[in-house]
């Protein structure tokens, strides 16, 4: 059975995959007064060029079970995708570098502290939404318009990786 070893979302270790949006290492200026506290840029929405626009939308997602194999993995080659929790509930994302092809061995999967979001870059492959703690809502900023932008991957059932059970909050 391939195991996928899941370590800690940090900025370092994805890097070659997005942003992590987080408020933990990064400076603030207050805004309103000194009544907030404003976290500026801390991803950079990608629309690509042609006739694609910014859209914010929400997303619920269910809880899994766990253990949980990856059969499927999409990509976005038209522009960025970020998801925000909603809730302080770390959840589970499993990426793959861009490119045209995309390998089982090629995946890395990260557990968010609670607090953090993800920024995909244009192209990156990555899983599903991965919620084994419990249900959660995500903001969700991607690119919308002309040009079909989610690509999927089936790996066959030799290639799947399974995510370790020894998750725990």
């Amino acid at each position: 059975m391939n195991i996928l070893k899941v370590e800690p979302l940090t900025a370092e270790a994805f890097a070659d995959f997005g942003d992590v949006i987080e408020t933990g290492r990064n400076k603030s200026f207050e805004i309103n007064y000194g009544m907030a506290d404003r976290y500026h840029a801390l991803a950079k929405v990608d629309t690509g060029s042609g006739e694609g626009y910014p859209v914010i939308s929400l997303v619920d997602s269910k809880k899994y079970k766990m253990p949980q194999k990856v059969k499927i993995v999409e990509r976005h080659p038209l522009g960025s995708q970020a998801f925000i929790p909603r809730d302080k509930i770390p959840f589970i994302v499993v990426v793959a570098k861009a490119g045209d092809n995309i390998q089982a061995s090629q995946l890395h999967a990260f557990i968010t502290n609670g607090e953090q979001g993800i920024n995909y870059y244009p192209g990156t492959w990555h899983g599903l939404l991965l919620t084994p703690f419990d249900a959660m809502s995500f903001i969700c900023v991607d690119r919308d318009g002309v040009g079909e932008n989610c690509e999927e991957f089936h790996f066959s059932d030799q290639d799947q990786y399974t995510l370790g059970m020894n998750l725990k909050l």
